[in-house]
């Protein structure tokens, strides 16, 4: 386990900016999650969340800035983090069981050479007991329901004890059972220390489920504690003329492709 120093944020990007073709996608983006955070990445269709998760991966390659896992590039720090991508982007098809998903979660600290052995199979058994889907680890992953798989991808991050988790949208497609037990685990990782990044497009959950928040429209919006951050002011500056409604302290859902607006003000 790490001990890094407190000022060390866990994730830190600084003045990053990618593009796709001539498309910018990021621009001069800065954000900082510290160590113990659950943090939020909010923004409309096309603001460029998925973008940042991946630049932070270094599975896209930025025109500038960097991004860093306590104070390193990730390339050096990938034993430390842990990722969930969308459910949407893998091949379930693929003929393996739930079992062998949640040990590949092992490879990174086994190296490619060595094969899980029973220490490797007791682990994802815990975590898939953890995550409620034990009674599953025989099954072909093809064969369970949108929930049920991301419950499984959620503990592949698990086994491999990270200090960092990033998560692509882990309430997708899912019900809402799962999504509160997905909410229990990422409390629970937080409260270990852990740091916890999460693509999220509900927003009337935010000051629920989360205690940071990053908005994000191509350039950051703003970015820190929810009860200082996720305002109004912040919102509009984000989603635009396509905030639904706002009232005291709850935040109405987005007309942003994945809810329908319950009502549209005048702004």
């Amino acid at each position: 386990m790490i001990t890094p120093a407190m000022t060390t944020p866990a994730v830190e990007v600084c003045n990053l900016t990618v593009a796709y073709q001539d498309k910018p996608v990021l621009w001069e983006v800065d954000m900082q999650a510290p160590s113990g955070a659950l943090m939020a990445i909010v923004g409309p269709n096309g603001a460029g969340k998925t973008t940042l998760i991946k630049a932070i991966l270094g599975l896209v390659r930025p025109l500038a800035g960097q991004a860093l896992i306590y104070g390193k590039p990730y390339s050096q720090q990938r034993h430390l983090v842990a990722y969930v991508p969308q459910r949407n982007s893998v091949d379930w098809d693929f003929p393996t069981s739930v079992l062998d998903v949640v040990m590949m979660g092992r490879y990174g600290a086994l190296g490619w050479l060595r094969r899980p052995g029973p220490a490797e199979r007791s682990a994802a058994l815990d975590a898939l007991d953890k995550v409620g889907m034990a009674d599953f680890a025989e099954r072909q992953i093809g064969q369970l329901s949108g929930g049920q798989q991301q419950r499984v991808f959620l503990a592949r991050a698990l086994v491999q004890s990270a200090q960092v988790y990033l998560m692509d949208e882990p309430f997708q497609g899912v019900d809402a059972t799962t999504e509160r037990a997905i909410v229990r685990l990422l409390q629970e990782l937080r409260s270990q220390g852990k740091t916890v990044l999460v693509v999220h497009h509900d927003l009337q959950t935010v000051p629920e489920y989360f205690d940071w928040v990053m908005m994000l429209n191509v350039r950051r919006i703003a970015c820190g504690p929810v009860h200082e951050i996720f305002t109004e002011q912040n919102l509009r500056a984000t989603y635009g003329g396509k905030i639904a409604f706002l009232h005291g302290n709850s935040v109405g859902e987005v007309h942003d492709g994945h809810r329908p607006a319950l009502s549209q003000p005048a702004l």
